[in-house]
């Protein structure tokens, strides 16, 4: 079918299938990428273009509606109106991975267009169908309200402020992605590029009797389909387990819903799909394991070679037993938490591409360094011959670290001598990579008569799914961080890690510590009760103090703020009857032992400073952490220094970005480097230096858990926090205020904005958020039956950053990305608690009024 549709004032003629939507369109044949594909069931607000005058979802909307209309896409505004619209987002800090921006400006555009001075809550209405799972919204709101301003004149477009220590420095970031010039991995495409598409089977566990891919192959447009016979190395992959095949061969069990069985590339994307349904598996269904207990029952089949425990891990300090028996108070509860989806706006997406003898991947992932060694493996190529390239990434909150679609690709492209594109659907990605750990928490604590904590006992038992992800690392984590942040003499703790056929379970913001926190803290809650001390009393009388051991028997350091953080919400948690409080703290870097390491180098170019590092950075703004770290050591402005991120074949190694650590890691390295340049620029210009590198590194040395030292270091540093949520006359939470010792706010804009938004985060866990399964497979399988909250649903927030000082690292700064989402869910628990004196021991939260009935 022949259209002709008006563009961004211009006639555009396109060739289409009948059944096209406007965004397959715009984005494939007109190539105007800034309307992005989210969600692809017009949920997320990422595809938001202005068609006839309004705002449309252009995933919705067939092609043959368009005809006739005009349309515009954010190429399509005026030059003023990118000025002020890249100004205003980037100034109020409302980008942080950037992927659902463009279509949130086209909102913003509408608005404005015909209310140009709209009120808070015309914008957040305004807002009601997008989705942003960064920001909180807040900044979003601030954004509009300052596009407006510009827009008539009030303010004038500006710089913002140098890039030194504590400044609102405008990240460089920010304007690429509010324009939709950013490139993210789905928007790119290379002459000759075929399309991915991969084969599953419907159910959780079957055994896998052949796979017939002969019609596959016979269908139009196909090039290649391939199955786990076709790989030339390694076929089982993992983070570190190498525990999840890249496809599952005949004669082998499938784990769970997400298992790949067949690929297939081909000369578009919808040949690709089709040929899937050409591919014939015989197979055998088998009842699946679908919880810890059923997995670790007597006679219950054996999901993997080693059995169904994946790990176990165990903290002990003291003697909690005997110490239990002199408590004047002690109590014990089991509470239960469910799997989470990460939810972040940009689907996995790899493009694969055959070069110079090897591979280049690009892709969208939280450790670039980690995907080239499965690849590696999985190819059977020299490890020059592969190079991974991270393009923007569109949220990941710890559900980028795994392989996902990168392997797939890669292997589809070293077949076929050609380039291949494979991006998962939504759906695909709700059902295939890992979540948040389910777990089942029992918690007996106990205190003496003052409310000092005395004894804690703990067992966990975490569903960790069909692989191990970073299921025993997380597990580790809910585990030495079940006491909180509190003084607390005699500790046993207890946790397991279980396969079971239901989706893999793995890193999400929190780490472990979101499960473990709600236990602990719904504890103090109720010890607070019997001694008659109020929640934040108690909280104040336990908090850790230098000098103090943690469970690991780690020394506190003189950097603990949790009472700094008390102190901050002191007043506003005493004003209401129907206030919750809940403290946090969360450690800063791997630790435990395991090799943890920064790098970054230098180089001087053109009389300019370019930061190479392989860390990502997927919305949290570690570029412009880097570049202040330059400017403020060196003197030098932010005009001349540049940042070059993720690219195994130009930036050195600094391991993935996960557990809080790159600020204080590659900030620490960036810094060392960045002290062997001052040290240059005292006898030479840059001009002199030019060609020179200088080479950053830092090692964060720590010790096991079962270390047999008297007090090991098992962590480098931690962060604490308090939060409070009021509660409104009718029960909804009405605001939360947050303070966060993090250090030393480099930069305060973007630490707000994450606070924000994991404060958001952690409200739809406590509230709207749940991950069903049935037989191991997901029940809710699209974004908009997740519970996501949107703009109109979200409080107030009120954010204190706490500077005591940090490590003597990086300034001092302190990771704050999973600190942010901790204590949130038991701030909210404490204040339904408060309000009607009912214990809920499970999230999400029962009998709120945000809680759904849904059959």
């Amino acid at each position: 079918m022949h259209l002709e549709l008006l563009v961004n004032g211009q006639r555009r003629g396109v060739d289409t299938p009948d059944d096209a939507t406007l965004l397959e369109v715009l984005r494939e044949d007109l190539r105007l990428t800034g309307a992005k594909n989210g969600c692809g069931e017009g949920t997320c607000g990422a595809c938001t273009i202005i068609m006839g005058g309004k705002t449309v979802r252009a995933c919705r909307t067939p092609v043959t509606k368009a005809a006739g209309q005009e349309i515009i896409t954010i190429e399509g505004l005026t030059p003023q109106e990118k000025e002020v619209f890249a100004w205003a987002f980037t100034a109020a800090g409302a980008v942080q991975c950037g992927f659902c921006t463009p279509g949130m400006v086209m909102e913003a555009k509408a608005l404005l267009d015909r209310r140009p001075d709209p009120a808070e809550e015309e914008i957040r209405q305004a807002f009601k169908a997008h989705l942003c799972r960064c920001t909180g919204y807040q900044k979003i709101i601030d954004a509009v309200r300052l596009a407006g301003q510009a827009l008539r004149g009030e303010v004038t477009p500006g710089q913002g402020e140098p890039a030194g220590m504590g400044k609102a420095f405008l990240r460089p970031d920010a304007p690429p992605k509010v324009l939709g010039e950013a490139v993210f991995v789905d928007d790119m495409q290379v002459p000759g590029m075929l399309y991915g598409a991969v084969r599953r089977l419907p159910v959780a566990r079957a055994k896998v009797k052949s796979i017939d891919i002969t019609a596959a192959r016979e269908q139009p447009g196909v090039v290649a389909v391939l199955t786990a016979a076709d790989i030339p190395g390694q076929c089982y992959q993992g983070h570190i387990f190498k525990d999840w095949p890249a496809l599952v061969a005949v004669g082998e069990e499938t784990r769970y819903v997400g298992d790949a069985l067949a690929l297939v590339a081909a000369t578009s994307y919808r040949a690709a799909r089709a040929a899937l349904d050409f591919i014939k598996v015989d197979y055998e269904e088998l009842p699946p394991l679908t919880s810890p207990e059923a997995s670790l029952a007597p006679g219950a089949p054996a999901l993997h070679p080693k059995g169904n425990l994946l790990s176990e891990t165990r903290v002990r300090k003291g003697d909690p037993e005997a110490a239990l028996q002199s408590c004047a108070h002690v109590i014990s509860n089991t509470y239960i938490t469910p799997f989470t989806e990460h939810a972040f706006l940009e689907p996995e997406s790899a493009l694969a591409v055959p070069e110079n003898g090897g591979l280049t991947v690009y892709t969208s992932t939280q450790g670039v360094y980690e995907i080239h060694t499965q690849l590696v493996s999985l190819l059977n190529l020299p490890p020059d011959k592969v190079r991974v390239i991270n393009k923007f990434v569109g949220g990941g909150f710890g559900g980028k670290e795994d392989l996902s679609v990168q392997h797939h690709a890669a292997l589809l492209a070293w077949a076929t001598g050609k380039p291949v594109k494979l991006t998962w659907t939504r759906q695909e990605s709700i059902l295939c990579h890992p979540k948040r750990h389910a777990m089942t928490i029992t918690l007996t604590t106990g205190c003496d008569a003052a409310g000092n904590l005395v004894a804690l006992v703990a067992d966990l038992l975490a569903d960790t799914g069909a692989y191990a992800s970073l299921g025993a690392q997380v597990l580790e984590r809910a585990c030495t961080h079940a006491t909180g942040p509190y003084r607390i003499p005699n500790v046993s703790i207890r946790g397991r890690a279980v396969y079971t056929n239901n989706p893999p379970a793995g890193a999400f913001r929190g780490f472990g510590v979101p499960q473990s926190n709600f236990a602990m803290e719904s504890q103090m809650n109720l010890l607070a009760a019997a001694t008659g001390l109020s929640p934040w009393e108690i909280r104040w009388r336990n908090a850790l103090e230098p000098g103090d051991t943690l469970a690991t028997r780690q020394v506190v350091g003189e950097d603990v703020g949790i009472k700094e953080t008390l102190l901050a919400v002191k007043e506003v948690f005493a004003s209401s009857p129907q206030a919750g409080i809940a403290c946090a703290f969360k450690n800063v870097g791997l630790g435990v032992g395991t090799p943890d390491t920064g790098r970054a180098n230098l180089a001087v170019t053109g009389g300019r400073v370019k930061i190479y590092t392989g860390a990502a950075c997927m919305g949290q703004g570690l570029e412009s952490v880097l570049m202040q770290i330059v400017a403020e050591t060196t003197g030098l402005p932010a005009e001349v220094i540049d940042c070059v991120l993720s690219d195994t074949a130009l930036t050195p190694d600094a391991g993935c970005t996960t557990a809080s650590r790159q600020s204080l890691f590659t900030g620490e390295a960036t810094r060392r480097a960045a002290v062997a340049l001052v040290a240059a620029l005292k006898d030479h210009t840059l001009a002199e230096l030019e060609g020179q590198v200088f080479l950053g590194e830092f090692h964060g040395v720590t010790d096991p858990i079962n270390s047999t030292r008297e007090h090991p270091m098992t962590h480098v540093g931690y962060s604490y926090a308090t939060q409070v949520a009021l509660l409104d006359e009718a029960g909804r939470v009405s605001k939360v205020v947050a303070a966060y010792d993090i250090g030393r706010a480099i930069n305060p804009l973007n630490l707000e904005g994450q606070i924000e938004g994991g404060i958001v985060m952690g409200l739809g866990y406590a509230l709207t958020e749940d991950f069903p399964l049935r037989d191991g497979i997901p029940e809710r399988q699209t974004l908009g039956r997740l519970g996501l909250l949107r703009a109109h649903q979200v409080p107030a927030m009120e954010v204190h950053l706490i500077e005591k000082g940090g490590t003597p690292y990086a300034y001092g700064a302190k990771g704050v990305g999973e600190l942010a989402s901790i204590p949130t869910a038991a701030a909210v628990a404490g204040a339904y608690y408060r309000r009607d004196g009912r214990l809920r021991l499970s999230l999400p939260l029962a009998g709120t009024p945000y809680a759904r009935s849904e059959k």
